[in-house]
């Protein structure tokens, strides 16, 4: 009866280390705080895989650019090292160039009008020319309505940023839109951003609220001008090479879980962008209402650039799904 006893007790051991050993840690980086909602809701993901799988699956989050900058795990995840990025908007228009059109200045009236469209026939278009690059599309996370911080003036009219070195993400819509209003745009890690606007490096940056305050930007930051000019997503990417590795069922949980991430991180920068604006404003922050048609006028330039380009076609659609659905 011993004998029998300990040959159970061995079984249970052999299968509960089987059930250890089938267990599989996938890496999941982003460049923000551990206090931003994007990390938050990674940590969402984490918990949801591990639920839907039965323990399968597991995630690890590295967050504050552990894993690289965007840019880099971009690169990672490209090479099969890296298994996903919360990531930016401009460093994958640099790779899929048609992300760059979702950039144009004032495309977007609000961030639900942008949402309708991502998780929509463009957005799958979008996900299909990232496939190409070896980059899967889980989910279009949400990045806010971006405004403009600086330390010199209030910015009411274009010609209040002109001489000032703007920081902007590595995008060329970025670029070509802040040249447009008469900045000195000025491509930067995210992550390396604070530090740039402590000692002077730029004169400001442009972020939405939730960006601004998680990272203390208000520290070295005394103007804040609601200039609403763009509307960013966060693509949630996996390597392609990741993804043709698991099997179909893995691939439902981390889908469904990316999604279900998703929507929960929308209410967090919803909620997020109702409070932060007295918090801001609490800590020092002078902060002023634009009237954005000037700014508009002033971009327009950078319209015409897109609507006469190899991407015009996807111009259009994007230009007239958004209007559609604000409508």
């Amino acid at each position: 009866m011993k004998s029998l006893t300990k040959l159970f007790s061995a079984g249970l051991a052999m299968a509960f280390l089987a059930g250890v050993a089938e267990a599989r840690t996938l890496r999941v980086g982003h460049g923000t705080t551990e206090t931003n909602p994007r990390h938050v809701a990674a940590q969402f993901f984490a918990k949801r895989v591990d639920e839907l799988s039965k323990g399968k699956l597991k995630i690890a989050v590295g967050g504050n650019a552990q894993f690289g900058d965007d840019v880099e795990m971009l690169t990672a995840l490209r090479l099969g090292t890296l298994d996903m990025s919360l990531n930016a908007q401009g460093p994958m228009a640099n790779i899929v160039p048609e992300v760059g059109a979702l950039s144009l200045p004032f495309l977007f009236k609000n961030p639900s009008t942008a949402w309708k469209v991502l998780d929509g026939a463009l957005g799958d278009e979008l996900a299909a020319k990232a496939e190409a690059k070896q980059l899967v599309v889980l989910a279009y996370w949400d990045n806010g309505i971006r405004h403009i911080t600086n330390k010199v003036r209030p910015i009411t009219t274009p010609a209040d940023l002109k001489g000032l070195k703007i920081r902007v993400p590595s995008d060329p819509v970025a670029i070509e839109s802040f040249t447009a209003l008469g900045a000195s745009p000025t491509p930067m890690a995210f992550s390396e951003l604070y530090l740039a606007l402590q000692q002077g490096v730029v004169d400001g940056q442009e972020n939405p609220l939730m960006n601004i305050f998680h990272s203390k930007f208000q520290e070295v930051q005394k103007y804040l001008s609601l200039t609403s000019h763009k509307y960013e997503m966060t693509p949630f990417l996996m390597s392609k090479a990741t993804w043709g590795s698991l099997s179909a069922d893995d691939k439902k949980v981390i889908k469904q879980a990316a999604v279900e991430a998703r929507d929960h991180q929308r209410e967090l920068t919803t909620q997020a962008d109702r409070e932060l604006r007295q918090k801001l404003e609490a800590a020092g922050m002078k902060i002023n209402e634009v009237d954005i048609e000037p700014f508009r006028a002033a971009t327009k330039s950078v319209y015409d650039k897109w609507q006469n380009g190899p991407n015009a076609e996807l111009v259009k659609q994007l230009t007239t799904a958004a209007q559609g659905v604000s409508q």
